[in-house]
């Protein structure tokens, strides 16, 4: 039995990371100390908390920590904790996407210049994020129209030429048409342009159409001009009036209702080459300091490229510890600053503003679905998880059901399942539908971190009174409380209503029924579709298919060769072994279980 007051005492007064756990040994908060001995002692006093972290507290069962050599490695330790459990309390990242860079591997004698969302610590110059795909595409394929360099993906020297060469689109490495050097100074060239230098690039081109003017190589000179005017174009596109820096990043933050939006500009050599925007879910108050600081530890301490200088509008906990980590992966000085006036503050605000925007905008259709379904329902909590479950079948065979998740407002086919059902024969589409909320209800619970992730705040089923009480059946069963609500629908097959265990109708707005028939039919479409896979493959399936040795390919081309299974069975050794991949021995073996 753990005993919290005891467990206290024997804290050391070392840095480390605490780890806090409920009833269900689940991980719900994780943090980092100085002094383990102080800071976990501060959870358990009598003194001012927040409504956090009173709930938290009022949560903990037992607590483990870590103890480690110094700050540093317990900042490190606490991020990779958090990334890996993502706990309840805590304050999380919640678009976990990548982000689109350009590729130079520097380390080939040749290298080409690519878009990946996948950055390695390979030697390859990374060069982003960018924006979005599009940005990142538009860039590499400038780069491919003003420079000379490879483009081909499996490049091998000495195979023939491709059409790029012939047309003067590449210098032809694979040739040997061109030295190591000359190339190498194309790539140096891509790389000043992507780091925003262009300066230097724009003087050596002025350099070059000189030596070709000279030398009366007009059409060169033609060529390099015409880069020349287009990176000049480029530079001018992405300048940032009046930010005299060469590699900041800015960031900006805002709240609505349950989401923050953390803005970032990319800055690079007083050039915009891109922002990007990541939500983090609302914790009640939660100061904008702490949300900040958790969004650089979790951006930055994973990042490749990191940036001189980091703005922000306050100073964050572990300002210093942090400056001090990102120089040592960085390899070069990165300061936090949070300027109080100038253009500085004012690109902040700007960050800012954007966030708001992008928050308004994600906010208006989405977050208006979930806090009218908060309202309507009369839920304590805001429901950001739904899920929805249908059963199909014909007859009572190929028993199958789908379901589909609402995230915040929004249908994510991507977490959407599909079930076969297991303990029912026959057509009794409740005793399915609890069969299948139990199974996914005991996915969650004996395996918090799988594919089904965290139970939903609410679930709706496709149906009437039954199907609910089938629901809250599965429900009791697993000893959870879930709200769950059927969708009933009119004449034209259009949701008209919710319905409860009372029969009691919610009437809807036409947004709100509109997103609820979208999450219907979507359940509905993954429901359907898995059933006619089965039914198809069924009526499709052949004696062929069970002999060992004929897979797929085998099996077309005996159906092709000789039309059916029949005329098969009629064939004799001799011809069937004359198929491509077919011995005397697997014909023998055909004919057998043909008989």
């Amino acid at each position: 039995m753990f005993n919290i007051e005891e467990e206290l005492k024997k804290l050391p007064g070392k840095p480390g990371v605490y780890i806090m756990r409920d009833k269900d040994d689940k991980i719900i908060y994780v943090g980092k100390a100085i002094s383990l001995k102080n800071r976990v002692r501060q959870y358990f006093r009598k003194t001012n908390k927040t409504k956090r972290i009173e709930n938290m507290v009022s949560l903990i069962d037992h607590f483990e920590y870590i103890v480690t050599d110094n700050e540093a490695e317990a900042l490190i330790l606490e991020c990779n904790l958090i990334k890996k459990n993502r706990p309840k309390f805590n304050v999380l990242l919640k678009d976990d996407k990548t982000y689109p860079y350009i590729k130079v591997n520097i380390k080939e004698d040749y290298p080409g210049v690519y878009i990946t969302r996948k950055m390695q610590n390979d030697g390859a110059k990374y060069f982003g994020p960018y924006a979005n795909s599009g940005s990142a595409k538009e860039m590499v394929d400038f780069i491919k129209n003003k420079f000379k360099i490879r483009q081909c993906k499996n490049f091998k020297s000495n195979k023939r030429v491709c059409l790029n060469y012939h047309i003067d689109r590449c210098l032809g490495p694979c040739q040997n048409k061109v030295s190591k050097e000359e190339y190498r100074k194309q790539i140096d060239q891509i790389m000043m342009l992507l780091e925003g230098k262009t300066e230097p690039i724009i003087k050596e081109i002025e350099q070059e159409i000189k030596e070709a003017a000279s030398k009366q190589e007009y059409e060169k000179a033609a060529f390099l001009r015409d880069k020349k005017i287009a990176i000049e174009n480029i530079s001018q596109k992405q300048k940032v009036s009046n930010i005299n820096e060469n590699q900041i990043d800015v960031i900006g933050i805002a709240r609505k209702d349950i989401l923050i939006c953390i803005e970032v500009f990319f800055v690079r050599q007083s050039k915009m080459i891109g922002r990007e925007h990541y939500f983090y879910e609302a914790i009640d108050e939660t100061e904008e300091k702490e949300i900040l600081s958790s969004f650089v530890k979790q951006y930055y301490m994973d990042n490749q490229n990191i940036p001189s200088k980091i703005m922000l509008r306050e100073e964050i906990e572990d300002k210093e510890i942090l400056e001090e980590l990102l120089s040592e992966k960085a390899n070069k000085k990165v300061e936090l600053r949070t300027p109080k006036k100038g253009e500085k503050l004012r690109f902040i605000e700007m960050a800012e503003n954007n966030a708001l925007i992008t928050l308004e905008n994600k906010s208006k259709n989405k977050y208006d679905i979930v806090l009218e379904l908060k309202e309507i329902l009369n839920l304590k909590e805001s429901p950001r998880k739904i899920e929805c479950f249908d059963i199909s079948n014909i007859s009572g065979e190929f028993l199958v059901a789908g379901m589909c998740v609402m995230q915040d407002g929004k249908v994510n086919r991507k977490l959407s399942r599909r079930f076969k059902i297991k303990t029912v024969i026959g057509q009794d589409d409740p005793r399915c539908m609890e069969e299948v909320i139990t199974r996914r209800i005991k996915n969650s619970i004996e395996n918090p971190n799988g594919g089904f992730g965290k139970l939903p705040d609410l679930i709706f089923v496709d149906g009437g009174i039954t199907q609910i009480r089938a629901a809250i059946r599965a429900c009791a069963e697993c000893n959870v409380n879930i709200p769950i609500y059927g969708m009933v629908k009119n004449d034209k097959h259009r949701t008209r209503a919710l319905i409860n265990e009372q029969r009691e109708e919610y009437r809807l707005s036409e947004d709100l029924m509109n997103a609820i028939t979208n999450f219907q039919d979507a359940v509905h479409d993954t429901a359907i579709g898995y059933h006619r896979m089965l039914r198809d493959k069924a009526i499709n399936k052949s004696e062929l298919d069970d002999i060992k040795g004929i897979g797929e390919k085998r099996k077309q081309e005996l159906l092709k060769t000789f039309g059916s299974v029949s005329k098969i069975r009629e064939a004799d050794i001799e011809e069937i072994s004359k198929i491509d991949g077919i011995t005397k021995e697997l014909a023998k073996k055909i004919k057998e279980q043909l008989k």
